[in-house]
């Protein structure tokens, strides 16, 4: 069954950089990555397409980092440094947005998300591969 289209809108943590973000399955493309570069970032991601972000304000203010192949292209808020979405090496028509940066959403909000394995990419590989599962578990 498909997910309807959700739109969220999202911020940097000082709010220089707002946005909308249409997510295109909802949060069943949620995701952390163990790459060198997610793995040092922390954040969990989930999907738009291309052109599924749409800046309210501060597009301006957002720098962006490549490495490796430089495939991928990370995005932040060059006042604060929050982390706000990358362009996907694995599908350059596809966004990973933050979801810590998505207004009344949390990562803690999710019992479970998926680890895939970007230290094998697979770009590199041919194969999408699974590494684990993160989960969060709160206290009583």
């Amino acid at each position: 069954m498909a997910t309807e289209k959700q739109v969220h809108t999202g911020q940097c943590h000082c709010g220089a950089v707002r946005f909308e973000a249409t997510l295109s399955d909802g949060f069943e493309t949620i995701r952390r990555c163990t790459c060198s570069y997610c793995r040092m970032r922390g954040a969990v991601a989930v999907s738009a397409e291309m052109g599924g972000i749409r800046f309210l304000s501060g597009e301006d203010v957002l720098t962006s980092y490549r490495f490796n192949t430089g495939a991928a292209q990370h995005f932040f808020c060059s006042r604060c440094g929050i982390y706000t979405h990358h362009q996907r090496r694995s599908n350059q028509a596809q966004y990973g947005v933050n979801v810590a940066c998505l207004d009344g959403v949390s990562p803690f909000d999710f019992a479970e998300v998926p680890v895939l394995d970007g230290v094998n990419h697979p770009n590199d590989t041919g194969v999408a591969r699974r590494a684990g599962t993160l989960r969060f578990i709160p206290e009583q």
